[in-house]
């Protein structure tokens, strides 16, 4: 059951086959399948020879990159669980996270053993490795290159912790994602199926979990040359080159990547003809961006992906299967049309309850309380690729409940099903709006707003019993006619359009409307 495994069978059947593609400094390097898994071997030969074992926590900072996978397998391959986390979430977020679940190693590039000088919680962790240029205190990562491998692959369970990630904690205490090897499986799978991954392909691939998916299905695995930090402020001429040099056919990245190279590409008139599939999740995606995206890759098929970090897939739906009445339902104010479900997973809405605990359900009484189609409220799944507890239970009670022996999460969205089986998304519950006009969900009012020309974000708040428009101008269009956004908005009751510079985002994805940021920024006085 350890997915090693899977990836072991990979290097078997493919050795010479670039498993990992990267450009650093104008210079690409690759890695083939028999390489990574001789690597890896060799990795897991260090972190034993340093006392680790079964088990063990093992932190680890280093961006998408060859290196990281090396010492994500080497992990996996020893049965110890890699645990990732957002330093740039603050000292305190680091000291949180390493208090939930102690690291026994540390694996970090240099830049980042830095932050042992302010962190308590960093400088007791006992094993210490660096990546590239040595660092006082720490192994030097590359010692593994002049080891035999480690060729025993550690017997796993199902339920055998392999990955831990940790929420931001934006909105409260961080919380720990604990993905089992079983999990992994079931998750591969689906992504497979979902995603239609064919061996020999090429993927430009953003989203470090879809690294892994991607290995064990014996597809190219090419890291975009840019900083996957901040997708949206992305250098799109790196990234053009980058794409002009290997030609991938498919890429899975977030809307802000994608829509930051398919302006840069339009500026130059130019077309991506070699893509074959494109797929964009991690944050809304709105009817203009897959326009846009087909528009820079005419020759493939666009699929907007929905899913969480607890639930990844969820739904997807493709350009072309977009009817013009659907598209008409979300420029008047329907949401957003997120596709249907994928088959592994199952969908109901229930009444917005978000906030307060729910269940447990008989089957009787959960069948009574889902809401018919067409119907909005909050977005539950359940299948065997979604998390189904947090480490230590740890928020289990507010996004967790059961139907009898069946755990269902709670994603927090608001939305409808309606009768074709299809999800429409409406926003997230905690950003919806209720008053005495009764309740507004963002993306009734945003995915109007989104459509309008000039218009390159809008969120919709309440402010002082008020309900804003705030909207951000695109700076290569001429500017919105808001007057005639107001009246298309006129179904809608809106008090006021505000116009500002720049609308706060998520760090993450920089694809979502940070929402408490933006009712902060109005709350300043002008």
């Amino acid at each position: 059951m350890n997915i090693c495994e899977l990836l072991k069978a990979r290097a078997t059947q493919s050795p010479e086959v670039p498993a990992i593609i990267e450009t650093r400094f104008g210079r690409s390097r690759s890695i083939s399948f028999g390489q990574l898994e001789v690597a890896a071997a060799q990795a897991a030969a260090l972190l034993q020879q340093e006392g680790l074992s079964r088990g063990d926590r093992v932190l680890v900072f280093q961006p998408m990159s060859a290196e990281l996978y090396i010492a994500l397998l080497a992990i996996f391959r020893l049965g110890m669980v890699a645990v990732f986390l957002d330093p740039s979430a603050g000292r305190g977020h680091i000291e949180r996270c390493c208090a939930l679940s102690p690291p026994k190693a540390l694996i970090a590039g240099a830049r980042a053993h830095l932050l042992r000088l302010l962190s308590p919680a960093l400088q007791r962790i006992p094993v210490k490795f660096s990546i590239g240029l040595p660092v006082p205190g720490a192994v030097p990562w590359h010692r593994f290159r002049r080891l035999p491998p480690h060729d025993p692959i550690q017997p796993c369970g199902k339920e055998t912790p392999a990955l831990l990630t940790f929420t931001s904690g934006t909105t409260g205490d961080p919380k720990g994602a604990v993905r089992s090897h079983g999990f992994l499986h079931a998750q591969h799978r689906i992504l497979g199926q979902s995603l239609a991954l064919g061996a020999g392909e090429v993927d430009l691939t953003a989203l470090p979990v879809f690294v892994l998916a991607n290995l064990a299905s014996g597809v190219t695995s090419l890291i975009p040359d840019a900083d996957l930090r901040r997708p949206g402020f992305i250098q799109p001429a790196r990234l053009l080159r980058q794409i002009q040099a290997h030609q991938p056919t498919r890429t899975v990245a977030s809307p802000a990547l994608l829509e930051c190279l398919a302006d840069h590409c339009a500026k130059l008139n130019v077309t991506l003809p070699g893509l074959k599939r494109v797929f964009t999740g991690g944050g809304p995606v709105f009817p203009r961006l897959l326009d846009k995206l087909r528009s820079m890759a005419p020759l493939a098929e666009i699929i907007a992906v929905y899913g969480s970090t607890e639930a990844e897939p969820i739904a997807l739906i493709r350009h072309h299967q977009i009817p013009s009445e659907d598209l008409a339902a979300m420029a008047e104010g329907r949401g957003l049309l997120a596709g249907r479900p994928v088959p592994a997973v199952r969908v109901r809405i229930l009444p917005d309850r978000w906030g307060r605990p729910l269940g447990p359900y008989s089957r009787a009484a959960f069948a009574a309380a889902c809401l018919p189609p067409g119907q909005a409220g909050e977005i539950a799944v359940s299948g065997e690729h979604i998390l189904s507890a947090y480490l230590n239970g740890d928020g289990d009670h507010a996004t967790k409940f059961t139907v009898e022996e069946t755990v269902w999460h709670r994603t927090g969205d608001a939305g409808y099903l309606d009768n074709r089986g299809r999800l429409w998304l409406l926003g997230r519950c905690a950003a919806g709006i209720q008053d005495t006009r009764g309740t507004l969900y963002p993306f009734t009012v945003e995915c109007v707003a989104h459509q309008h020309p000039g218009i390159s974000r809008a969120a919709v708040v309440s402010h002082n019993s008020r309900r804003i428009l705030a909207v951000e101008c695109d700076p290569h269009a001429t500017d919105p006619d808001l007057a005639s956004l107001k009246a298309t908005l006129a179904r809608v009751p809106i008090d006021e359009i505000q116009v500002h510079k720049r609308i706060p985002m998520d760090k993450r994805h920089n694809a979502k409307i940070d929402y408490p940021a933006l009712r902060a920024l109005l709350m300043k006085p002008t």
